[in-house]
C-alpha cells in the first residue's frame, strides 16, 4: 500500500491523503462523521478502481485519521473547505464522489459548490441536515442548556466511543443545510440505504430523494442493511453504482 501524503490546505489545516492516477472522472470518497480513509468502504473502493485503472482519491477531514486538529474542534462547514481545497489542489477534470454517511452531506455541499465538475454522485446512507435534524431535534431541555453552558454534549455511539458535539457543530450546521432550500442535481445520482441502518433512517433517504431536483435519481433500499454498509454484498452495490453513474453520465 502506498503512503499517506500530506496537503496544507489555504485554511491551515494538514490533510492527508491517498492518491492514485488514471482514467477520468475521479472517483472521491467522502467519509462519514469520525471515520477515516482507512475505513473498509474506501480502500475497497481504491482497489476496484486501481484495477480498472481509475484515478481515485481518499482522504481525511481535519480532526479525522492522519489529518491535523481534534475532532472536537471541527464542523461541517470546515470539513466542507478541507473537501474542496483537496479536490480543486489534487484532481482535475470530472468528478465522481461517493459519499458515506456524512460524506453524503459533503458531497451534496460539494455539487453545490462546484457543480461544473460533477460528473455523477453516489450516496451510502447520505445524512444530509443531521445536525439540526437529527442532534438538535432529539436533544433534551438538558442537552441543549449543557450546549449554551458547557459548550458541547457528549452523544453515544452504536459505532465506537461517544461523540462530542459542540455548539459550534450545531450552529455551523446551520449554515450548510441542504434539504431547506432548492438543491439541483443535473447528473446521475445513486443513493444506497439499508433498511437495519439505526444512525440514518430510510425516511431520511426517502426524504433526500423527494427534495432533490434530479431527472436521474435513483434510491435503492437493501434489508438487512446496517450503517456500516460494509459487507461483500454491499461493497458490490456501491461498486456497481459508480458504474452505474460512469456510464449514464457518458
Amino acid at each position: 500500500m502506498s503512503a499517506t501524503e500530506f496537503f496544507d490546505s489555504p485554511q491551515g489545516r494538514r490533510i492527508a491523503y491517498h492518491r492514485s492516477e488514471g482514467q477520468g472522472p475521479w472517483v472521491v470518497f467522502l467519509g462519514g462523521l469520525k471515520s477515516d480513509m482507512e475505513g473498509t468502504k474506501a480502500v475497497h473502493l481504491e482497489a476496484w478502481a486501481k484495477a480498472q485503472g481509475r484515478a481515485f482519491l481518499r482522504f481525511d477531514y481535519s480532526g479525522h485519521g492522519e489529518s491535523s486538529g481534534t475532532f472536537e474542534e471541527g464542523c461541517i462547514g470546515d470539513w466542507h473547505e478541507d473537501t474542496v481545497a483537496v479536490i480543486e489542489a489534487l484532481t482535475k477534470g470530472a468528478l465522481v464522489p461517493v459519499g458515506s454517511s456524512m460524506g453524503g452531506w459533503q458531497a451534496l455541499l460539494l455539487a453545490r459548490a462546484l457543480p461544473e465538475r460533477i460528473h455523477g454522485l453516489v450516496t451510502v446512507a447520505a445524512a444530509p441536515d443531521f445536525t439540526e435534524d437529527g442532534y438538535w431535534a432529539s436533544f433534551t431541555d438538558a442537552q441543549k442548556q449543557a450546549l449554551e453552558e458547557l459548550g458541547h454534549v457528549e452523544l453515544p455511539s452504536d459505532y465506537m466511543e461517544p461523540y462530542i458535539i459542540s455548539k459550534r457543530m450545531i450552529e455551523d450546521g446551520r449554515n450548510n443545510l441542504v434539504l431547506r432550500s432548492d438543491l439541483s442535481l443535473p447528473f446521475p445520482v445513486r443513493c444506497l440505504q439499508g433498511t437495519a441502518d439505526t444512525a440514518v433512517s430510510t425516511e431520511t433517504a426517502l426524504r433526500l430523494v423527494d427534495h432533490v431536483a434530479c431527472d436521474d435519481m435513483r434510491l435503492t433500499l437493501v434489508k438487512g442493511a446496517d450503517h456500516r454498509f460494509s459487507d461483500a454484498a454491499c461493497l458490490a452495490l456501491i461498486e456497481e453504482a459508480v458504474v452505474e453513474v460512469l456510464r449514464a453520465a457518458g
